[in-house]
């Protein structure tokens, strides 16, 4: 398959030297990454690590009435399949895709010879890892003490970080589920954020008006998450 971005536009293999990617982007196969298609499922063999270029990954946690919630999302920043490189055969979550795009994918014995082999890939990969637990860590502390519409901000300024445009397309209802609450609170707390014209909802669509406005709404979980991510960004 073709696909009209480079392995670069993922900034993990973005940041690495010509000669630490050297042996790992040969064997990286491109994928089309459609909204819905679900990489892994909790407790199944991880066969592949995903690099998202412009989709976007929530990871669910999925109980065992069926219920879940999202516990992070992962876009072009990094990599899907951490499990892999921390020496578990399978992960407790869900991997779905929220935003279609383009990806590559990597089979996860190759995963496991390269960061191995590379100290520079283990390192980079490391440090991902630690971002990704930090937000984690923090959506579950906002979905504990944060007000409903706190949580909505952060979700959406998330999803914008990993976005090329200002829209979100997704309905209030699976916005719901992935906050893990009642589609009436989501309701009411879009609404609240379109009549302070921050956002624009319409039909799955919801256009971000006033990017500062949101920040100044969410709490203190999304600079948390967003620092981090930053320093990931600056590490050599």
């Amino acid at each position: 398959m073709d696909i009209p971005f480079s392995p670069q536009k993922n900034s993990l293999i973005g940041a690495l030297k010509p000669e630490d990617a050297f042996d790992l982007i040969p064997c990286l196969e491109p994928v089309l990454m459609q909204l819905g298609d679900v990489l892994y499922e909790p407790e199944q063999t991880l066969k592949y690590a995903y690099f998202p270029l412009n989709a976007i990954v929530s990871l669910l946690y999925v109980m065992t009435n069926g219920a879940s919630t999202e516990i992070a999302v992962i876009g072009n920043e990094g990599m899907v399949g951490t499990p892999i490189i921390l020496g578990s055969a399978s992960s407790t979550c869900r991997a779905v895709v929220q935003s279609a795009g383009y990806g590559f994918r990597l089979k996860a014995s190759t995963l496991r010879q390269l960061f191995h082999a590379s100290p520079t890939l283990a390192t980079r990969l490391l440090r991902y890892t630690h971002a990704l637990i930090t937000q984690i860590t923090q959506t579950a502390v906002c979905n504990r003490h944060c007000m409903l519409e706190q949580q909505l901000c952060r979700w959406l300024l998330l999803s914008l970080d990993r976005l090329e445009t200002a829209e979100v397309l997704m309905t209030q209802e699976l916005i719901a589920n992935m906050l893990g609450v009642r589609r009436e609170g989501v309701t009411e707390a879009a609404g609240r954020l379109q009549r302070e014209g921050l956002i624009r909802y319409s039909r799955g669509h919801i256009a971000i008006l006033d990017r500062d406005g949101l920040e100044l709404k969410a709490c203190e979980c999304y600079q948390v998450v967003r620092r981090e991510y930053a320093a990931l960004a600056k590490a050599h």
